[in-house]
């Protein structure tokens, strides 16, 4: 989508309806359609069904296509059937692949060849391809506000949401493309464009002041507001303080990070090396929401984990538990109850086909078909399994809060399973799982991903000696059946959620001061923060050795943002940021090969996890061959040929 329609487009919407889930008479509006900005503008409901086509724009990352690519870190593996998918692409080195993808080419989220705005099918939102669009209608809104005939409170809350959303369209792009033009104001068609690429910190900046101006007009609770209350039950997901609040730490902190402050580059030796101002800004930023959180201010919480669960590696929500930690990412069974749990912060919410579309898309990706052929997925059979490499496992400590190679940690290789960090076994199948619950046979029931056994098929499920429980529990298999029409299930990967918040202030704090370093506006320390969210599913918390030291702490928080976050599409930009992305450690993907040792009725009458398997060696199966121009994506060939100042990235 060229960048030039957008900024010089002189389009404008009307709409008829402010609630979030009832604009069907606003999007069913033919996009080309125009009307008098004076009507546009004139009264609240106007307005806000204006911005509402932002909302509908939000790119659902696991709905773009029936496969879908989102992690593109070290962190998956795809099986070679897998080989015009952009994670495939990623892995050969060659970025260019994320531009102008059509329906299903290259699966990739970030862009696509034709997108609708009006669209109720997620699939066809993308983020570059709604970006310059939603930006020039915030920055029409903001300069028609003085048109609107309402009250304060409606002045100012609509103002909130196109600061915002102005702030995160750039965001979200820059965390792929780098430093863009910010663009404050509109084009008009007879102009050309002339703004030029900032640096990646000169747009943060620019992003954080919109994000500290909408925070400090949105509410907490649209519910407790005059205009919500005449829309309650469907407020959910409008945009509010907490929100811009994490964003505007976020910012702050990713231009603080290593790449922003020294320069793509190889070798790993400036990991370390942060921007104090900037980490201590954002610090404050998530001080200032989590102090709201932990005094019951907002309207999220850590979602239940270490007593939510009757069985762990079903995802059987216990009695009584009012939210869980699957939920955050799937439902199923709950009227069609959108994900989230109490935790996700910001989501896309035009989560509207239910049956048939989200969830099956997740279930293609990760259960669908981890079975051989013979019991594929029953909602598909694309056989494009993602599934979790060996290396990323192994990111996973121990129950007692040590990584796996401490060697006080109690790892045993003869029992690689045995007690984990509780994590481990809800997002991870590994030899023995019990992955199917109903009749088959048992060395189909009882996950063989052993080398040789029936699911280390490079072709149709494992590669590595893992599949993925995360996303999607694994009932979603033919004989299960778990995702089918009448299980009402619906599935989507947050943009933010609460967890992240609380790493992010310990990366933040701790690139200022250690475990120790906090904010004056809260009350926890760097390693207190992470300690939350372990506690959460039961680890243990943070060992003083790694505290004794800044950065030996920072490896700590990287740690538990790759456990806590795997699999949610942030580790190849946290690897980007950490400039660490070309380190010949985080380049490699690999695989665990051993032997089985104990027999099926140990398995039927046993915890997996204390099984014994032999000879375990690790096999690499690939090494990225990136160079320093990889940490930046290239930008679109006819965006910088459009006038000069928007230059290409570096070795592009």
């Amino acid at each position: 989508m060229n960048i030039y329609k957008f900024l010089a487009s002189a389009f404008i919407a009307l709409a008829s309806t402010t609630a979030m889930t009832s604009c069907e008479d606003y999007l069913e509006k033919d996009p080309d359609s125009t009307v008098n900005a004076e009507d546009a503008f004139k009264d609240y409901t106007n307005f806000q069904g204006f911005i509402d086509e932002i909302y509908n724009c939000v790119p659902m990352k696991n709905a773009h296509y029936w496969t879908e690519t989102w992690n593109l870190g070290e962190d998956e593996y795809l099986v070679p059937a897998g080989n015009w998918h952009m994670l495939h692409q990623v892995d050969l080195g060659d970025f260019w692949k994320w531009q102008g993808g059509s329906l299903g080419q290259n699966g990739f989220w970030f862009d696509k060849s034709s997108v609708n705005p009006r669209s109720n099918n997620p699939g066809e939102h993308s983020l570059y391809g709604h970006a310059w669009y939603c930006i020039r209608k915030c920055n029409m809104g903001l300069e028609n506000l003085d048109k609107l005939t309402g009250t304060d409170e409606e002045r100012r809350l609509l103002q909130g949401q196109m600061l915002f959303f102005r702030a995160w369209w750039h965001f979200e792009m820059m965390q792929f493309l780098g430093g863009l033009p910010y663009l404050d104001r509109t084009i008009p068609a007879s102009e050309s464009p002339t703004e030029k690429r900032l640096s990646f910190q000169e747009a943060a900046d620019k992003c954080a002041a919109d994000f500290r101006a909408a925070a400090d007009l949105l509410p907490l609770d649209w519910d407790q507001t005059a205009v919500g209350r005449k829309t309650i039950g469907h407020n959910k997901g409008r945009i509010n303080k907490a929100m811009a609040l994490g964003y505007l730490g976020k910012s702050m902190l990713w231009a603080g990070s290593p790449l922003m402050v020294n320069g793509p580059q190889t070798g790993g030796t400036h990991t370390y090396d942060y921007d104090a101002a900037y980490c201590e800004k954002a610090a404050k930023a998530f001080g200032e929401l989590l102090t709201l959180v932990e005094n019951g201010k907002t309207l999220y919480k850590l979602a239940g984990f270490k007593d939510a669960y009757k069985n762990l590696y079903d995802h059987e929500k216990a009695d009584g538990a009012s939210d869980c930690y699957s939920e955050i990412w799937f439902t199923y069974r709950q009227n069609g109850k959108m994900p989230g749990a109490s935790e996700t912060m910001f989501q896309a919410i035009n989560l509207t086909w239910g049956n048939g579309g989200p969830n099956s898309y997740m279930g293609y990706n990760y259960v669908a078909t981890f079975c051989p052929n013979q019991l594929a997925g029953w909602v598909g059979s694309d056989n494009l399994v993602h599934h979790p490499t060996a290396n990323y496992v192994e990111y996973y400590g121990m129950a007692n809060g040590l990584p796996i190679d401490d060697p006080d940690s109690g790892y045993d290789p003869g029992h690689p399973y045995k007690n984990r960090d509780p994590r481990f076994y809800h997002d991870i199948i590994f030899d023995g799982f019990k992955f199917i619950n109903g009749s088959a046979d048992d060395n189909q029931k009882y996950s063989p991903l052993y080398t040789g056994g029936d699911y280390r098929n490079q072709n149709t499920a494992s590669s590595t000696g893992y599949l993925m429980n995360k996303l999607v529990p694994h009932m979603c298999n033919k004989v299960d059946k778990l995702g089918g029409y009448g299980d009402n299930c619906n599935a989507d990967i947050p943009y933010m959620r609460l967890a992240d918040i609380y790493l992010m202030y310990a990366e933040a704090a701790g690139a200022v001061g250690g475990a120790s370093g906090k904010s004056d506006n809260y009350s926890k320390t760097a390693a207190d923060a992470i300690n939350v969210v372990r506690d959460r599913c039961g680890a243990g918390h943070v060992a003083d050795k790694y505290k004794a030291n800044r950065n030996a702490f920072l490896d700590e928080v990287r740690r538990e943002r790759a456990v806590e976050l795997a699999f949610e599409g942030m580790r190849f930009n946290d690897l980007q940021r950490w400039l660490l992305l070309t380190e010949p450690k985080y380049t490699k993907k690999t695989a665990h090969n051993f032997k089985r040792v104990e027999t099926f009725d140990w398995l039927k009458a046993n915890d997996p996890a204390d099984a014994r398997i032999a000879e375990l060696e690790e096999e690499v199966l690939l090494v990225r061959p990136f160079t320093a121009k990889h940490y930046w994506f290239p930008l679109k060939r006819n965006d910088t040929q459009m006038y000069e100042g928007f230059d290409q990235n570096p070795g592009w």
